[in-house]
């Protein structure tokens, strides 16, 4: 069983007691909150406390961490807690029913880290998930209690003089150019852990100037300041005033160019990387030559923490050192300027972004994008609050259009989409791509009454406008709304309009190339598949010219189908094999489980039929979380029909059920793996607990589509060879 929380990157020292105490809390109360003065070590104590329950595999399901603290709007409380739990989501289904869904029979620990700055919506959340979810834990760690009915609060106070002392000598020597306290330096340690009142924090940041200092001179800068900022009233010090007395102290000891990258640095949220640095926090004070240095001395003294991780090797500010710099920045009068850098940094990226998606580079760029969110939802953040900036807040948010809808991302698209739109803008170009966004959004989760309004108005303001860029990407997604929605003649209509746009105007990336692969859906479900293959033939040789992947799965599995209806299951297994493991590094769940489906039909024909109902149930677990299944289309229904009948005819009804529902307790990681190792277990994956009755029930055309005639009945162009 995985516990899903980071690895220490250092030892943990001492807390013996308190991690006892907080153990047995779990184990008497579904929600344990840890609370304490800021750097006391509230954090790393209930990740431990985790870790530990992980390991003793008490909880099922495991343990997962939702780290809060960079989170401004509440908002996105939920689409955050969606986000760390892994789920992906393409319906319009509110994230929080998304998390009772998914929740309600798990037996979980939920970690909630750093929710002060939204405590009153996490207390909410957290109330909702208990009531609805009684297999649930929550361990929450911030300054406050969420104080709701059954909490159990845990004070964390600092740490005792022993603990301290072993805690400042392990970080002292794992400090660059330090040594280890000698024997010694007892006495004057003991005093420094004192004064610094034993908070773990202010220990770190002392430990981490000696490099340069002895334990002697510590002692007597922090005597001095101590004077300075208490008036000499030492033993009634707040902590809280520790800590800050303890901050402004480290900061007072940087040099100027140290405190100054250190104020602009507190413009990130959440992690950053080397070239952002280097663009947003230069000045005439501050060179760029000499940033990489500067950042490295504040790594050294503890100010940066350092990541590493999927996007690559990152940087951190510790939420109350970036607070300490923002107030420094505020006070230079720099911040307004900062944080415009900040913003034009990440509308850069977007853009880089955007256009090396239609490149070998996709897996690279999604990843990027994830590791970036958190300062991207910063940049829109601060162009909606300007009048004269909301287009480029909707700018940033169209523009993100391939990783809302590739990467599984398409409830917070929405979210940002709606709310980029509620704004004014005089710039349309803007306005018209989130409009085409939108609309291309609310399709694949199924809302049509969201999508026709949004497209409809995207087109006729583009047509106002001349705009022949946004009416060709407004055209193209009713043309897509039309294929899911049963009105073939009508998509093929709209999607070669939208081409025959996109050549006029010399548009070509991935977004053409799915235009083309609807094309091809559209012609075949007409009866033409010799037409469907060939245009998914050509957009897989301009895929393999470009290194385009996503567009790519999408046209395999047209062809996966032309193979399967002409007798070739083999290569219409490998085709889809390749298809899924594609749509599913991208967390494109559309892609992922009509592949599923179509897996099915293509085990009952190759010979393995138990197999195949085991597909069907995975993909019926799924499809909650997209929307109708299979769009409630017939035509994209057609497939699971046939592979039931051809199933059931083979098993007998009891055995189909047998394999159908021990299917759908397969989660979807374990289901992908599954397919693409043949049909072999993975190795330490739980099935889960069969779904209670009503939790997933079958959506419109579920129903009605079984009751259909097979297209291929009317001469559509179906199924039955």
């Amino acid at each position: 069983m995985r516990s899903h929380l980071p690895a220490e990157l250092n030892r943990f020292v001492g807390r013996d007691r308190e991690l006892a105490r907080v153990d047995r809390l779990l184990l008497d109360a579904r929600l344990v909150t840890v609370t304490g003065v800021g750097g006391v070590g509230k954090t790393r104590l209930a990740l431990r406390a985790a870790a530990t329950t992980a390991e003793q595999e008490r909880y099922c399901d495991g343990v997962r961490l939702v780290e809060l603290s960079s989170l401004t709007d509440p908002a996105l409380l939920d689409h955050a807690v969606v986000e760390a739990l892994g789920l992906t989501d393409h319906t319009a289904r509110p994230p929080r029913r998304l998390l009772l869904d998914h929740l309600a029979e798990r037996e979980l620990l939920l970690v909630l880290d750093g929710f002060e700055q939204v405590v009153v919506d996490c207390a909410e959340l957290v109330r909702e998930l208990l009531r609805g979810c009684p297999r649930l834990r929550v361990l929450a760690a911030g300054r406050l209690p969420l104080r709701i009915d059954g909490e159990r609060v845990f004070t964390l106070a600092p740490m005792n003089e022993r603990d301290a002392l072993a805690l400042f000598a392990e970080r002292a020597a794992e400090s660059r150019g330090a040594e280890r306290p000698s024997e010694g330096d007892g006495p004057a340690a003991a005093e420094l852990c004192r004064r610094l009142d034993g908070i773990p924090l202010a220990l770190e940041l002392a430990a981490g100037r000696l490099g340069t200092l002895s334990v002697e001179q510590l002692l007597r800068r922090l005597d001095d300041r101590f004077r300075l900022l208490t008036g000499g009233g030492r033993g009634a010090l707040p902590r809280h005033q520790t800590l800050r007395t303890t901050i402004g102290w480290s900061h007072e000891l940087c040099t100027g160019a140290q405190r100054l990258l250190w104020a602009r640095l507190s413009v990130f949220a959440g992690a950053f990387d080397l070239e952002a640095v280097e663009y947003i926090c230069v000045g005439p004070d501050l060179p760029q030559q000499d940033v990489l240095d500067v950042l490295g001395e504040l790594l050294d003294q503890s100010v940066v923490v350092r990541e590493d991780g999927a996007g690559g090797l990152r940087y951190r500010l510790l939420d109350t050192v970036r607070e300490y710099g923002a107030e420094w920045l505020a006070a230079t009068g720099d911040a307004e300027r900062l944080h415009r850098r900040h913003r034009d940094w990440y509308l850069g990226l977007a853009t880089w972004c955007e256009l090396d998606w239609f490149s070998p580079r996709q897996a690279e760029v999604a990843a990027r994008v994830e590791a970036e969110l958190p300062n991207v939802r910063a940049a829109m953040e601060f162009s909606l609050a300007s009048p004269e900036d909301t287009h480029l807040a909707q700018y940033l948010a169209g523009t993100l259009w391939f990783y809302w809808a590739g990467c599984g991302r398409l409830a917070e698209g929405r979210h940002w989409l709606t709310q980029v739109l509620d704004a004014e803008s005089e710039h349309d170009s803007s306005r018209l791509k989130a409009l085409w966004v939108l609309g291309y959004v609310a399709v694949l989760q199924g809302d049509a009454v969201a999508a026709i309004a949004a497209l409809q108005e995207c087109r006729e303001e583009a047509e106002s406008r001349a705009d022949a860029v946004a009416v060709a990407y407004a055209v193209h997604r009713c043309g897509c709304l039309a294929l899911v929605t049963d009105d073939m003649p009508r998509a093929e209509e709209l999607l070669r309009e939208a081409l025959a746009g996109y050549e006029e105007v010399g548009e070509l990336n991935s977004n053409v190339l799915m235009g083309r692969v609807e094309m091809a859906m559209a012609v075949g479900f007409r009866g033409r598949l010799d037409e469907a293959v060939a245009i998914c033939e050509h957009v897989v040789e301009v895929c393999d010219e470009h290194g385009e992947r996503w567009a790519r799965a999408y046209a395999l599995y047209v062809l996966a189908y032309a193979a399967w209806y002409g007798g070739d299951p083999v290569r219409a297994r490998t085709l889809l094999r390749e298809t899924l493991a594609v749509s599913h590094t991208f967390h494109d769940l559309v892609g992922t489980v009509l592949t599923l489906e179509m897996l099915a039909l293509v085990e009952v024909d190759a010979g393995d039929p138990a197999e195949a109902a085991v597909l069907q149930g995975a993909a019926e677990r799924i499809w909650p979380s997209v929307g109708l299944p299979l769009f409630g289309s017939a035509y994209f229904y057609a497939a699971h029909v046939l592979c039931e009948e051809r199933t059931r005819e083979r098993l007998g009804d009891a055995a189909y059920e047998k394999h159908r529902r021990r299917g759908a307790r397969i989660e979807t990681d374990a289901a992908v793996a599954r397919a693409l190792a043949g049909g072999q277990e993975a190795d330490g994956v739980r099935e889960l607990p069969p779904a209670r009755e009503g939790q997933q029930p079958e959506g419109p055309g579920h129903a009605e589509a079984r009751r259909l005639p097979l297209r291929a009945e009317r001469g559509d162009g179906g199924l039955k060879r």
